[in-house]
């Protein structure tokens, strides 16, 4: 608990342990002195560094790259290895862990103790790894590293705890599960084979034991050699020796007989009465040709023997299909009697098992499933029916259905908006699913009590968005919404736009959604906006389209008098003039010849569509082509549902809109929203005004243009950061061109000047210039790329397919290089030179980033890990110069209530904006309160010149109130438009406001304002922005994602740097209370996708296919184990069948068979030291990881140890209550015996 006091005179004040950046130029207009001030600001911060630590919680999705697969029949939970060493179990939904081997070898193959909460990992490094999954984090208990010889098959029988291990050599070795030891009995491959053979036999590729006689042991090698290894006499029954490389061997449960698949698409049986050659070769898949041989197949890779009581044995089995047939996919083969089913996959096979209903393999197997693990996706068939219909799989294993491109998490939303998005999106669920339960249902899960609704939000390259339910540590897809409905299907070769969208035009960039007005709204790459509302009725509507001019100029120096005599065109004749149809006019001079560029770069439904319920398209924003110039991709965006205003903005300004009635109320280049008070302080001339009073003026936009950077004066980027209070600015010649802005009427070609130079007064603003207002935007990171310069292609860069296509493996600051922009075409012939941006040494690709306006570059010499893993950036310490070719992006956009000016004394609707220089910009904004008013009247916007700096691109807004409170940004209640009218209810907008004077009558009026930038956090005080607080974040690295969350009831400042620090600070102090180095090498995926949210809980993209949560709560850590599932379950092992008296007198002595007698120490020895080295694992006490330390982590441990050994002596008391019952029966029995025999004498017996 910390307390602080801060006295405010309303003049510049100093921070606590830092140099504090001067509250820089504010409002022109009215004194700090002028607005009434709290004297004293007294907060209780209660949140300190024992509120905070750092874990994973859960994992969620498909495994990345799997390896290999696994089942426990009696326990009923499935494991999953990778390539990159990690292990998925799942059980019932709910019941699903991630494990992670330390070393990062991918997993060759796991095989589960059964029945026994244990499973065994064979990896690439050639080590074991034994699990203990009778915890609910699972860990290692041993480990056994082989040095000489590189493991290919495992093998472990059921109840046994001798496991066979196969080495590439052909060596057989077997290790004691108990001590993870290796055993001194050793098969070698020359022993296993025949002296007169020549060849060495190949790996090792299959160990089984026969189910007739445990002693034996079938073991395949590679080339085609099957053995069957007596155990107890160490020699050879029998040997065959194949042409054809064998691939798999599965047994008939009588022992009798076993079946091979091979590499040439073959099927051997053999049967062990007569080994030279096979029962039966059959080629599934390969028909006899014309001159009588077989068509060439492909390896079949794995094969399984079945049986079952009422019907025919199963051969299932992968691969074997014809060489010849170009374009297959790849199938599962089911022959069932003299029924063949080839079932084809949407992607590769990597590995299959047929679920039986028992575990002894000598037992008729029964089998009623088939699970399938492909490459990207994990499929069950049911073998109960005839059609083999599929699970419905109960996981999100269809994260990565298309490729994820952003990500939004919100916790603790309304606990209404889950249950409808559920019954919208199950109207479109799919059919034909198998009726039967999903048989993978181990394990238990139970609700823990530390719930609240979560809505996770992915947005995907096909322009698909999709909501989960994430709440209580699941993963469950509510609804889908697809965004291409809204567009015509792109035509190849129609127009320039549809050349330059090839692939993924529909790709989402961003998403910002409000829970409480259901409001949503998707930015895609192709540099367009859609607005959609949430209906549960259907409706007939057409789709409205607005068309924005966002291009502002930065090459050309345009002198007054040519600016003069360059009048601005009108728009063509063919535009309509209805007000969906705006084009802000863009500060160039545009020639009737350019106007063939004057298109979106994807084409809008015109026709009246049918739109479900659910999420229905309101409106439409696509910025257009300029001048022969792509549009820049969107890199910020805010809405608010109360205003009734969307907000965006790009490299090259900002532009508003109102979204009730459909217009574009602002469009300017970021510039000209510095208006009298541009801390850069350009030269200005004054321009010629011409104003015309008419009623269909309409703002076309507020930009001019930018100077040539060669005129443009040096100065330090540390001097512009640290502006005094005083309003001292650096003086800076950003443009000699003049301050006007062109304004046209559509109907007018007659061009309107207007002053950029506003003083702060929104009245000197025309009538036309309406005002913005937006709602509430997620927290959200986008992925996507923009590929600049003459005909680049607005294609997604499909890393996010193959882990960001490993492009851009260095940041640069956005003050290194430019964005590109459209440039004022030359009055020449169409087919004259045109003038490239792109310098001699300048690569032709290049890429901004949207958060930090990232331009990211990748030199030809290096190496694909070090695309992937470097992520260097130079920021200001390298820029000692405003003189680049560079232009200020609008990073970030927040309305809220606030003072735009400091001698306001009540709130309004403000919007913040931030740009890639670190400059804040206040805009107050007028909007009608009536709601008939607000449908009709103008918004009206003006600029206030409320001007505060930081170090590096802002970030993120928050608002606090004077007590510490966080301020949410006010919203409209949700209503249904398309809902039947009611005539006694008409309906209204509810609007609900959070106003920063509503609940601090004690502490006056004001607010205070928490700023984060790459390099900075700062809190100001408003209205008398006043810098309170600042901390400097980092110096060596940068932020890449910062959210204002709320923990414990309280809130901070959540940031994730680009070296993997995660760190917290309270606010408003900014203490550092937690800094963790959470991951060392930071990948571009978790980077971009990386994001916070209430409740101490965060989430990013682990892989592909995989979104990784976290949490750095205490609280959340303790409670972990609550909320986690049970991956062991204690279950009865199923008794096997009574074999009858002939079968267990004719059918060997496999019972007999003791492998203790033959594999320990007494009778095999001890093995070599050097071949293998045994490693204790740090496994055995559950939640050791989550509780590492602190008292409640030692309590946690024991009440785990408690509940562990209470449920151990329970056991043991029910056993013993057995016995105790067994004994009386005995006694009972054996008394009437002797009551029976007492009186009769010897030979009546």
């Amino acid at each position: 608990m910390k307390k602080f006091r801060k006295v405010l005179d309303g003049l510049t004040t100093s921070s606590p342990g830092g140099t504090i950046g001067s509250p820089s130029c504010g409002s022109a207009a009215g004194t700090p002195t002028a607005a009434p001030t709290p004297k004293e600001i007294d907060v209780q911060e209660t949140l300190v560094s024992e509120n905070f630590q750092l874990c994973k919680t859960v994992r969620h999705g498909f495994a990345y790259q799997p390896t290999a697969l696994a089942f426990d029949p009696v326990q009923k939970i499935l494991a999953i290895g990778s390539r990159s060493g990690g292990v998925r179990i799942l059980g019932r939904p709910g019941v699903d862990c991630y494990c992670q081997h330390e070393s990062g070898a991918a997993v060759l193959q796991l095989q589960f103790l059964i029945n026994e909460g244990a499973l065994v990992t064979a990896c690439a490094d050639d080590t074991l790894h034994l699990w203990n999954l009778r915890q609910r984090r699972p860990a290692v208990l041993h480990s056994l590293k082989f040095n000489r010889e590189r493991i290919t098959f495992c093998h472990l029988p059921f109840q046994s705890k001798w496991l066979y291990v196969g080495t590439e050599r052909g060596n057989t070795h077997i290790v004691n599960i108990e001590s993870f030891i290796l055993s001194g009995y050793v098969i070698m491959w020359n022993k296993a084979i025949e002296l007169s053979t020549k060849t060495h036999p190949g790996p090792v590729v299959h160990l089984s034991d026969s189910p007739k006689d445990e002693g034996k042991l079938l073991i395949g090698f590679e080339s085609g050699t099957i053995v069957q290894w007596d155990l107890r006499a160490k020699k050879a029954d029998f040997r065959i020796y194949y042409d054809e490389a064998i691939h798999s061997v599965s047994w008939h449960h009588e022992g009798k007989q076993f079946m091979c698949s091979h590499s040439d698409g073959s099927l051997t049986l053999w049967n062990l009465r007569n080994t030279t050659k096979p029962f039966q070769v059959t080629f599934p898949h390969g028909k006899i040709q014309k001159d009588g041989r077989k068509e060439s197949c492909k390896p079949i890779l794995k094969v399984e023997y079945k049986t079952s009581r009422s019907s025919e044995p199963f051969v299932i089995f992968s691969g074997g299909l014809s060489y010849d047939k170009a374009g297959r996919r790849p199938a599962l083969t089911i022959m069932h009697g003299k029924a063949i089913t080839v079932l084809e996959m949407d992607y590769p096979i990597v590995e299959f098992m047929v679920l039986c209903e028992t575990p002894y393999i000598n037992e008729v197997q029964e089998p009623y499933a088939v699970v399938v693990l492909l490459e990207k996706d994990l499929i069950v068939v049911d073998l109960t029916q005839s059609n083999f219909p599929v699970f419905e799989n109960p996981y999100p294993m269809d994260v990565h259905e298309s490729p994820v491109t952003c990500t939004a998490y919100f916790a603790d939303c309304p606990p209404d908006i889950i249950p409808i998005l559920y019954s919208i999106g199950a109207k479109h669920k799919k059919t034909g699913y198998s009726q039967k339960e999903w048989p993978v249902s181990g394990g238990t899960w139970t609700l823990g009590s530390h719930t609240y609704p979560e809505i996770i939000i992915t947005g995907h390259a096909d322009g698909s968005v999709k909501f989960w339910d994430a709440s209580a540590i699941t993963l469950q897809m509510l609804y889908k919404l697809k965004t291409s409905k809204v567009f015509e299907k792109p035509k190849p070769g129609e127009g320039r736009a549809a050349e330059l969208v090839e692939e993924d035009p529909f790709a989402v960039q961003m998403v910002s959604w409000c829970p409480q007005s259901r409001i949503f709204c998707v930015v895609g790459i192709s540099a367009h906006i859609i607005l959609y509302r949430f209906s549960k009725y259907d409706a007939n509507t057409q789709i409205v389209a607005l068309e924005v001019r966002l291009q502002c100029e930065s090459e050309d120096v345009i002198t007054p008098s040519e600016n003069e005599n360059n009048p601005c065109f009108s728009e063509p004749g063919s535009h309509s003039p209805q007000p969906h149809h705006q084009y802000p006019v863009s500060p160039g001079s545009r020639t009737p010849e350019s106007g063939k560029d004057s298109i979106p770069c994807l084409k809008v439904k015109e026709r009246v569509v049918r739109v479900p319920p659910g999420y229905q398209s309101d409106l439409v924003i696509q910025l257009l082509w300029v001048d022969g110039e792509p549009p820049q991709q969107i890199t910020s965006l805010d809405i608010n549902s109360a205003y009734g205003l969307l907000a965006f903005g790009n490299c090259n300004g900002l532009a508003v809109v109102d979204y009730l009635q459909k217009t574009v109320l602002l469009c300017m280049s970021t510039l000209d929203l510095y208006g009298a008070t541009d801390p850069y302080q350009r030269l200005t001339r004054s321009p010629r005004r011409n104003r015309q009073s008419t009623s269909e003026f309409c703002m076309r936009g507020l930009s001019n243009f930018y100077s040539d950077s060669k005129k443009r004066i040096r100065t330090s980027y540390q001097s512009l950061t640290e502006l005094t209070d005083n309003q001292q600015s650096v003086d800076m010649e950003r443009s000699k061109s003049p301050t006007s802005v062109c304004v046209c009427s559509v109907d007018s070609p007659v061009p309107v000047h207007y002053p950029t130079s506003l003083h702060n007064d929104p009245r000197v603003l025309p009538e036309p210039v309406a005002s913005l207002r937006a709602s509430h935007c997620s927290p959200v990171f986008y992925l996507l790329d923009n590929v600049k310069g003459p005909g680049r292609k607005l294609s997604l860069p499909t890393d996010l397919k193959t882990d960001l296509d490993h492009v851009n493996g260095h940041c640069t600051s956005p003050t290194s290089q430019p964005c590109s922009a459209g440039k004022p075409r030359i009055p020449m012939g169409p087919e004259g030179p045109r003038l490239t941006r792109r310098g001699p040494g300048r690569p032709p690709f290049r890429k901004a980033q949207s958060a930090a306006c990232m331009e990211i570059s990748l030199p030809v010499s290096h190496t694909e890990e070090s695309r992937e893993n470097s992520f260097s950036r130079s920021r200001s310490s390298s820029v000692s110069s405003i003189d680049r070719d560079t232009k200020e992006a609008v990073t970030t956009l927040q309305f809220g209530e606030s003072y735009g000016r400091k001698s306001d004394a009540f709130p309004t609707p403000c919007l913040w904006v931030g740009t890639s220089l670190g400059v804040v910009l206040l805009i107050p904004m007028s909007i009608p309160n009536d709601q008939e008013e607000r449908m009709e009247e103008p918004v009206t916007i003006g600029p206030s010149g409320a001007v505060q700096m930081l170090k590096g691109s802002v970030l993120r807004f928050g608002f606090l109130d004077c007590m510490g409170a966080l301020i949410q940004s006010p919203y409209e209640v949700w209503r249904d438009t398309n809902a039947p009218e009611d005539p006694d209810r008409p309906r209204k907008r509810k609007l609900v406001h959070f106003s920063p004077s509503s609940s601090q009558e004690a502490c006056g009026e004001g607010h205070l304002a928490v700023v984060c930038s790459e390099r900075q956090a700062k809190v100001f005080l408003m209205p008398s922005q006043s810098c309170l607080f600042v901390h400097n974040i980092t110096e060596s690295s940068f932020v890449l994602r910062a959210d204002v969350v709320s923990v414990c009831n309280s809130v901070c400042l959540a940031c994730f740097c680009a070296n993997g620090h995660v760190m917290t600070l309270s606010l408003p102090s900014l203490r550092p209370l937690m800094d963790v180095n959470y991951l060392p090498l930071t990948d571009m995926r978790i980077a971009r996708t990386f994001c916070f949210t209430n409740g101490g809980q965060a989430l990013y993209l682990s892989s592909p296919t995989e979104i990784q949560r976290i949490t750095y709560s205490q609280e959340m850590c303790d409670n972990l184990q609550e909320m986690l599932g049970e991956l062991f379950t204690p279950i009865e092992t199923p008794e096997a069948q009574n074999r009858g008296f002939l079968k267990g007198f004719f059918g060997g002595n496999a019972h007999t068979f003791d492998r203790e007698e033959l594999f320990g120490e007494a009778a095999a020895g001890k093995a070599s030291r050097s071949l293998a080295q045994h490693i204790p694992g740090q496994g055995g006490v559950e939640g050791m990881k989550v509780a590492a330390s602190g008292a409640v982590g030692e309590l946690a441990r024991a009440r785990i140890a408690l509940d562990e050994r209470g449920q151990r002596l329970g056991e043991l008391e029910e056993r013993t209550a057995l016995m105790m019952t067994s004994a009386e029966t005995f006694s009972k029995h054996a008394h009437e015996l002797m009551l029976k025999c007492k009186d009769k004498k010897w030979y009546q017996f």
